[in-house]
């Protein structure tokens, strides 16, 4: 009886559609996995140096095609020998991996958090800014909020996302988990969406040939209402109408995408290091070169902007998509000599990485319910789902921006809007020693903040303050300097004024 009555149960929800349901899986050989692994960052590596001298210089515009783009063989130790920093999209993905390494993949936010902010090297934008902020207290994911970060949106996650994808293989899902913790560090809205999607076309990219599908596949990651998704949704159609014309769709994404309302920096100029219009060029690239090595690159480097971090996101998820031997030997002759060599300001090289991330994505696979079986690996297929639905900077425009060129101890500034961003940086007069400038920020009378402004470059604060949520109307801010020194001085550039539309 016990037995009907439990069978009678089992049929009844499997009418209902509630019976259990045995998770996908995808057998991959361990070799093909390390294969995989390998591609995705020989193709980051190949991608930033093959684009590292057109970056920032083609805004607004895009290299023509009848300009050659340079690349030869043992191109990479060249520039890694010349010009190191150029792979910052690498020894920035490869402090998280170090992080993981020493402390395990539960390491908290704070642990990376404090890696990358007590690096070595120099940082810009919403890395710097994120920096600054966990050195003064402000941690993530308050240190990426565009509420305490003006970079909120710019594309710096984005170019550090691939580590999550590559360990994450058929795990869009876990890749997105793991950017929740770190790509807040840095990022918020848009700007974290942009690492959260290349996670996901990495991970997809292990488990497809197919270089469309994982376009889109991916993009279910990312919430359906966010600009950033209807972006690449944009981006997705206008190839569909014009197939064979990546030029149409630069202009349809130029007329439409091409504003960055939010970077300082960025606000009524051509330069756009918005993350959004940025991965518009890496699936531009990806789905006009359509599998193809050489197209992809091409693509995502004549798109223009930043030229290096774009071809290198691409070609790292097409390199994953591919795997290290099927890369062809064009492109991986230009690695010759430098596979051993050490990415500055790290002691990992490409070939330890490999090594690294293959352990890392074990790892993953098993915490994920896969597991390893003789020389096969199990992976649980995950259908992308959607994070949370994040927005910097809602309803704000900039409305004007003028230079405003102030040195001294005090500062006044009187603005008319619902906020502002005054640039600047504090400076020392002649030689000598670096020294932390201290202020009182003031808004209508009445203290708001205390800031700290180091004269050190790689400790610095971009902006001397900003403020996004005043009342409609005019505004008095007022900067007083709390140690004055005869041999220091705060000095600004511009100012910002933005409206709540």
């Amino acid at each position: 009886m016990k037995t009907h009555v439990i069978l009678l149960l089992a049929c009844l929800a499997g009418c209902l559609g509630l019976a259990a349901q045995t998770p996908k899986t995808i057998t991959l050989p361990k070799k093909t996995l390390q294969d995989k692994i390998k591609g995705g960052w020989a193709g980051q590596t190949i991608g930033v140096t093959f684009g590292g001298p057109y970056e920032f210089r083609y805004n607004g515009t895009f290299i023509q095609d009848y300009q050659p783009l340079e690349w030869h063989k043992g191109y990479v130790k060249e520039v890694m020998d010349s010009f190191p920093g150029l792979y910052d999209d690498l020894y920035m993905d490869l402090t998280f991996v170090d992080v993981m390494e020493r402390h395990g993949l539960d390491a908290p936010a704070d642990s990376f958090a404090q890696a990358f902010a007590h690096a070595g090297y120099v940082l810009w934008h919403a890395n710097q800014a994120a920096r600054y902020n966990i050195l003064n207290g402000i941690r993530p994911p308050a240190s990426g909020h565009w509420q305490h970060n003006m970079h909120a949106d710019c594309i710096d996650y984005q170019i550090e996302a691939d580590y999550a994808g590559l360990m994450s293989p058929g795990m869009p899902n876990a890749a997105s988990r793991i950017s929740h913790k770190i790509g807040h560090i840095m990022n918020y809205g848009n700007g974290w969406y942009g690492g959260v999607y290349v996670g996901a076309m990495y991970a997809q990219a292990f488990v497809s040939n197919d270089i469309k599908q994982i376009v889109r596949d991916a993009l279910r990651v990312i919430p359906a209402r966010s600009k950033f998704y209807q972006c690449m949704s944009d981006v997705i159609r206008w190839h569909r109408q014009y197939p064979d014309d990546w030029h149409r769709t630069w202009f349809e994404l130029q007329k439409k995408w091409s504003s960055d309302v939010s970077c300082p920096d960025a606000i009524f100029n051509p330069v756009n290091i918005d993350a959004t219009i940025n991965c518009a060029y890496v699936i531009m690239g990806l789905l006009y070169g359509n599998g193809d090595y050489a197209k992809t690159l091409e693509v995502s480097t004549r798109a223009g902007q930043d030229a290096d971090c774009n071809p290198s996101t691409a070609g790292g998820i097409l390199g994953t998509m591919l795997g290290y031997e099927k890369i062809p030997q064009k492109w991986k002759d230009g690695l010759a000599g430098a596979e051993d060599i050490d990415f500055k300001y790290t002691t990992i090289s490409l070939n330890k990485t490999y090594d690294i991330s293959y352990r890392h994505a074990l790892e993953n696979i098993k915490r994920n319910g896969g597991k390893e079986q003789d020389d096969n690996v199990i992976i649980p297929l995950q259908t992308p789902e959607a994070v949370a639905f994040e927005e910097s900077f809602p309803g704000l425009l900039p409305t004007d921006k003028k230079e405003f060129h102030v040195n001294g101890n005090e500062i006044t500034l009187t603005i008319e809007g619902n906020g502002f961003v005054l640039g600047g940086y504090a400076a020392k007069k002649r030689e000598v020693a670096d020294h932390v400038i201290t202020a009182t920020v003031s808004i209508d009378g009445q203290v708001t903040d205390t800031i700290r402004m180091p004269t050190n470059y790689q400790l610095r604060k971009d902006e001397i303050c900003h403020r996004l949520d005043l009342p409609a109307g005019k505004h008095i801010i007022k900067i007083q300097v709390t140690n004055p020194h005869p041999d220091y001085e705060l000095r600004t550039g511009y100012y910002v004024t933005f409206l709540r539309k």
